[in-house]
């Protein structure tokens, strides 16, 4: 999922697509077959996608129809699903296709918002695009909403201070914990993270095998009393106290920031962070690009900046969440046929190896070499293997709407007792997760 914030509570998103459909009713063609040329619009969440994909896009779609034109429109992660809930509805102002995180995909699966894309499944990619993400993309056994892109998540850190420090890079999670904590000197985070971010710290869940929610016969159960996840709370609660500085009010935080030399090269405000592989060209040195245009160096010296994977409990890796979005078809839009032609090209080779190109992960692995064979692209691609997502339960939008996790986090970076604040949130969530 991209790190979103949404405004629309799950209930209102089911009453107000209930008019949706996702039939195969196919759009105009022409004598000819193909499809009637108009104009079509894709909007795109947040601004991954550079400007150089967008361009491609329109152009190539441009050229493959002629007489048709698409319209690219950004959307804001705040609000996407507030508006998508408007507009999905109405086949006079729906997108033709939309971006959307990986988590809010069950929501508007679930009641047929989406166009059914099963029978383009194969030709997009099969049983080669990224199986968690076609996975929250599918109901009733359909795939409703495909894998645009991934991103993975991983420690950037500064050897510098962790050398100086005379502390050595950890190969188990607890020797992590350990690691960061000695880093931490009031005033320097050894490990930099907001009380409220459960997106990094679900993965210390994940580590020790826990789960967030279960699903048995169609109901979902928050499963954050399962011995297990206790374990991964506890464990986050105390990398949280005794690594961090951040307050535990905070999330959403720009930590690639703290990683950077102060004003008149003063001490970096953090020895290490967690984010996705994309923080790369925020991290770094200044640097003036060809354009004169003052921009971080990428972590070029790696004396000062450098990655690894946050390990598991026994060491390897631990599951982290994948980060990313899908990409469907609105069961309302006019323009079906034309809608399909703009995935083939999403789909297509060309644009698979753009995204790994500007260091977005490709939805089909068969590209995902695109993305180099460096440091980072072979850290990128190992953590996403390994990743986990939240639950497709419908109801997790809701739950995300609601803010939910950031109280139960920052509850817990407060030092409140895991075992009684799990019960709390169990009771909690999972009538949400289940649309109630």
């Amino acid at each position: 999922m991209k790190i979103v914030r949404i405004a629309a509570a799950g209930a209102a998103v089911a009453l107000a697509l209930t008019a949706c459909s996702s039939g195969d009713d196919g759009g105009s063609s022409g004598s000819d077959g193909t499809a009637e040329a108009a104009d079509i619009t894709l909007w795109l969440a947040g601004a991954d996608t550079p400007d150089e994909l967008r361009d491609y896009l329109k152009t190539t779609f441009e050229e493959e129809n002629p007489g048709s034109t698409l319209t690219i429109e950004e959307q804001d992660w705040n609000d996407l699903v507030t508006k998508l809930t408007t507009a999905l509805p109405d086949e006079n102002n729906t997108p033709d296709v939309v971006e959307i995180g990986n988590t809010q995909s069950p929501t508007f699966t679930t009641i047929g918002a989406f166009r059914d894309l099963t029978p383009l499944y194969d030709e997009l990619g099969g049983d080669d695009l990224l199986p968690s993400f076609v996975e929250v993309g599918q109901a009733d056994g359909k795939n409703y909403a495909l894998p645009y892109y991934f991103g993975s998540r991983y420690m950037f850190y500064r050897p510098d201070v962790w050398s100086a420090a005379g502390v050595e890079k950890p190969t188990t999670l607890a020797e992590f914990g350990d690691a960061v904590t000695a880093l931490n000197n009031g005033t320097q985070s050894g490990f930099a993270i907001g009380g409220q971010d459960w997106r990094n710290g679900i993965s210390w869940v994940f580590a020790n095998g826990g789960e967030l929610a279960t699903e048995d016969g169609g109901e979902w159960t928050s499963t954050l009393s399962d011995p297990n996840t206790i374990t991964g709370l506890e464990q986050w609660q105390a990398v949280y106290e005794g690594a961090s500085n951040v307050p535990a009010t905070e999330r959403d935080v720009a930590y690639w920031d703290f990683l950077n030399d102060g004003t008149d090269g003063a001490a970096p405000a953090a020895a290490t962070i967690m984010a996705p592989g994309w923080a790369r060209w925020s991290i770094g040195d200044l640097t003036t690009n060809d354009d004169g245009e003052e921009v971080r160096d990428g972590m070029a010296d790696t004396s000062k900046f450098g990655i690894f994977a946050l390990p598991g409990t026994d060491g390897g890796l631990a599951p982290v969440f994948a980060g990313g979005s899908n990409i469907a078809i609105s069961a309302k839009s006019q323009h079906p046929e034309l809608s399909e032609n703009l995935l083939r090209i999403i789909f297509s080779e060309e644009y698979q190896t753009m995204l790994g190109e500007n260091g977005l992960g490709p939805a089909n692995a068969q590209y995902v070499d695109s993305l180099g064979d460096d440091e980072f692209a072979t850290t990128m691609i190992e953590t996403a293997a390994a990743s986990k997502l939240t639950p497709a339960a419908p109801g997790w939008a809701a739950v995300e709407a609601a803010f939910v996790y950031e109280e139960l986090f920052q509850a817990i970076a407060e030092g409140g007792d895991v075992t009684a604040l799990a019960a709390e949130y169990d009771e909690r969530i999972t009538p949400m997760l289940n649309g109630s």
